[in-house]
């Protein structure tokens, strides 16, 4: 059971009054936006190298607070110069 062109014709005809050409237009533009998005996304997916973590999952540290450090590093200095 195949369709005619007839068939084809007129569901064209009958999307176009429903929706309107501008819509249409409108969802195809987009439809080509998210096809070259996801084609830029797998061509930058196959180039860039698989990054390997520097440190096992569930081992890692939160950062250290850098004024804690630098006011540590202070006072050492300090009782180094009293020496």
């Amino acid at each position: 059971m195949g369709f005619s062109v007839w068939q084809i014709a007129i569901v064209a005809v009958v999307v176009l009054i429903l929706f309107g050409r501008g819509r249409i237009s409108e969802m195809m533009g987009d439809f080509g936006k998210g096809i070259s998005s996801f084609k830029k996304g797998m061509s930058e997916d196959v180039d860039a190298p698989a990054a390997k973590p520097s440190e096992p999952a569930g081992q890692i540290e939160p950062p250290a607070d850098k004024s804690a450090a630098a006011s540590e590093t202070a006072s050492a200095e300090q009782k180094d110069a009293s020496k």
